[in-house]
């Protein structure tokens, strides 16, 4: 399993029992297995292929730490949002100590000889990181076949009993909300599923153990650019596509908006940065301490050799580093999922971007907000006409 940041916070906040038992039950398994059953994630739910590297690094280090911080151990996999992938990821999450992390089967190229794996990706600079294959269509059949609980044995039958045949692992990935939110006996579904698992010689099982107990022997290669939930790789969050209905020109739009507005963001917290003698991205990557309520600021910049700054200078740099978590937090996948601008979601991405422009504001005095409504103006609602700038301005009034 993975448990979001915003997930988790808030299970945390409104539903406290649910989130220790579900903290104290990986802490159980992994003091038993010495592996845990949960996965990292990158902290914003980011379409990692399409961000730049200085941010995909970020993601992965703030998804790193947030789990470090929740669970008490390292992660050994990390999950991608909508598996999103490209091999510069890859390349990266290794780097991080990550050992491996799960895929779709129309995103690799190779004989899937062990089942769902793991299987070896060599990447650049000779590393090497390993892949879980999910079987697609069988997960599929659970999410969106889902029998009622007096049907699932029917369901193995039809869609286990062959499989259980095969050698290798058999992997189902799917939303964690399938079960008891899209499909309300979801849950007691999924208890039969793995009660009767062993009547067909199936043994459940968590990928951190049997990836220490069955290491890569094959090899296979990734696709670059492509998902889990879109059939033209990364259009959905890009540029929009036919997976969703109507005019999707607005997904365009706005990601140039937010892209030049990262840009804008980033250069004025470079340039600060610089400017006392600070190196910005390690600086920026430890930040995730204070966002988790380990340190404060101060000792932040006192810890990363920053103590000479004056008062005004410490606070002016902390906004900008505040400003650059909300910048990161404006490219949450569901910003570009579904079909239109006048959303929720699109709407989230605007209001990050409006904190983040304000606290760019107290630490310098610029104002970047004109050009980001200029660029927004280009993002059109296709159901009701609103623009980006129009959203912007109601969340601004």
């Amino acid at each position: 399993f993975n448990l979001g940041a915003t997930l988790a916070r808030w299970l945390d906040e409104h539903a406290h029992e649910v989130y220790a038992r579900i903290v104290a039950d990986e802490h159980a398994y992994y003091q038993a297995h010495g592996v845990g059953n949960g996965l990292a994630m990158p902290i914003h739910h980011t379409i990692l292929p399409l961000a730049r590297r200085r941010d995909k690094i970020c993601q992965i280090r703030w998804g790193i730490a947030s789990f470090i911080h929740r669970f008490g151990h390292l992660p050994e996999g990390m999950w991608l949002p909508e598996m999103a992938v490209d091999l510069e990821t890859l390349e990266l999450m290794a780097k991080e100590d990550i050992q491996f992390t799960v895929l779709s089967d129309q995103q690799v190229r190779g004989d899937l000889v062990d089942g769902a794996g793991p299987y070896r990706v060599r990447l650049p600079g000779r590393r090497e990181i390993a892949v879980f294959v999910r079987d697609r269509a069988l997960s599929d059949a659970l999410s969106f076949g889902m029998p009622s609980p007096e049907g699932v044995e029917a369901w193995m039958q039809e869609h286990l009993e062959w499989r259980a045949r095969r050698d290798g692992l058999l992997l189902i990935a799917t939303d964690g909300e399938t079960f008891g939110h899209h499909h309300r006996q979801g849950v007691e579904v999924l208890d039969r599923l793995l009660t009767r698992a062993s009547a067909l010689g199936l043994t459940p099982t968590t990928l951190g153990l049997y990836y220490r107990q069955h290491p890569p022997r094959a090899e296979v290669k990734v696709v670059d650019n492509t998902s889990w939930s879109c059939a033209h790789g990364l259009d959905r969050w890009a540029i929009g596509c036919s997976c969703t209905s109507g005019d999707s020109r607005w997904k365009g739009a706005l990601r140039r908006a937010l892209d030049n507005l990262a840009c804008e963001l980033g250069a004025v917290y470079v340039c600060e940065a610089q400017r006392l003698g600070l190196d910005p991205w390690p600086l920026r990557d430890r930040y995730i301490a204070v966002i988790l309520g380990q340190m404060d600021g101060m000792a932040l910049l006192s810890e990363n050799g920053a103590s000479h700054l004056t008062g005004d200078q410490a606070r002016r740099l902390l906004w900008l580093l505040e400003a650059q978590f909300y910048r990161q937090r404006m490219y949450a996948s569901c910003t570009f999922f579904f079909e239109d601008l006048d959303r929720h979601e699109p709407r989230y991405a605007i209001a990050n971007a409006v904190r983040a422009l304000a606290l760019t504001r107290y630490a310098t005095g610029e104002d970047l907000t004109p050009g980001f409504r200029r660029d927004l103006r280009l993002a059109v609602s296709g159901r009701t006409g609103r623009t980006g700038a129009d959203l912007l301005d109601e969340l601004l009034q």
